[in-house]
């Protein structure tokens, strides 16, 4: 089993930037695809962000790409999503994601297996 938990969101004026964390426990997931997806209330869990394991290969939404970052430091095995130039539409919840099969990248949520508790941002004009 693998446990995730997010941390780094908060409130940030629109332009600003945050840097969320995701931390792993249980098992090693370096070689795991990992992802982002966000929710609004009322709303299903959006797709940010996902790349295949160990980080080779990553695909954005085209809303964040340029703005959004999404690393790995398996030292910590955590995975991190810089988000830059925030907008007040990028307010949510936004929750990381593994799943064992790391050979490519899912932009499914039901692709993956584990889930974090979420962290929310909330960004203001």
């Amino acid at each position: 089993q693998v446990q995730l938990v997010e941390s780094g969101g908060g409130l940030v004026q629109a332009g600003g930037s945050l840097r969320l964390s995701c931390s792993a426990s249980g098992r090693t997931v370096g070689h795991y695809a990992m992802g982002w997806f966000r929710q609004t209330p009322g709303k299903e869990r959006d797709f940010v962000v996902a790349d295949s394991g160990e980080g080779d290969v990553s695909y954005y939404e085209p809303s964040v790409k340029g703005r959004f970052t999404i690393t790995r430091v398996n030292a910590k095995n955590t995975v991190y999503l810089q988000m830059n130039n925030l907008k007040p539409e990028d307010t949510a919840v936004y929750y990381c994601a593994a799943s064992e099969n790391g050979d490519k990248y899912y932009i499914r949520a039901t692709d993956y297996e584990y889930w974090g508790q979420g962290t929310q941002v909330t960004v203001s004009s």
